[in-house]
């Protein structure tokens, strides 16, 4: 099962209603807002932060850079960067950087930053460099069930 055909299943069991695109090769969250025509600060970035022994994901609109200190007094435990051979392995079914805003789906943490949860809808790779997702962030919000925070410099 892909990462998307993942997500459309979970959606549909938990009655969320959500938009698949397709678009140009695009790696960046902002090259992905610009390939959909949309405001970066729709794109929900994923970024994957070791803190202590674990994982966490932390979530910010696109054109956001995360302030490891902010999150590390937020998980009380010291946080950098995962290197993408860290985290490949925790997403199977995504290509490596393409993974979904839903790390609860892999029994990670998220942590989102409070600027997404202002907009009444996020944007997100599903899995591919090629593909995207669209959904309410209510929706995001009640079956991810991240912590919000501010967490961007």
């Amino acid at each position: 099962m892909t990462c998307r055909e993942r997500l459309e299943s979970y959606f549909r069991e938990n009655a969320v209603p959500f938009r698949v695109d397709w678009h140009p090769l695009a790696y960046t969250a902002q090259e992905v807002a610009a390939a959909e025509h949309v405001s970066g600060y729709l794109v929900a970035k994923p970024v994957i932060v070791r803190c202590g022994e674990g994982f966490v994901m932390a979530v910010l609109a696109a054109p956001q850079r995360l302030d490891l200190a902010k999150l590390e007094k937020l998980v009380g435990k010291p946080c950098r960067l995962a290197e993408e051979s860290e985290f490949a392995p925790l997403f199977p079914d995504c290509e490596v950087g393409a993974q979904p805003p839903f790390g609860n789906l892999y029994g990670i943490p998220v942590y989102v930053d409070r600027r997404l949860s202002e907009d009444p809808e996020i944007v997100f790779r599903c899995g591919s460099h090629r593909e995207t997702m669209r959904i309410a962030y209510k929706d995001f919000e009640r079956l991810a069930q991240p912590v919000v925070a501010d967490l961007a410099a």
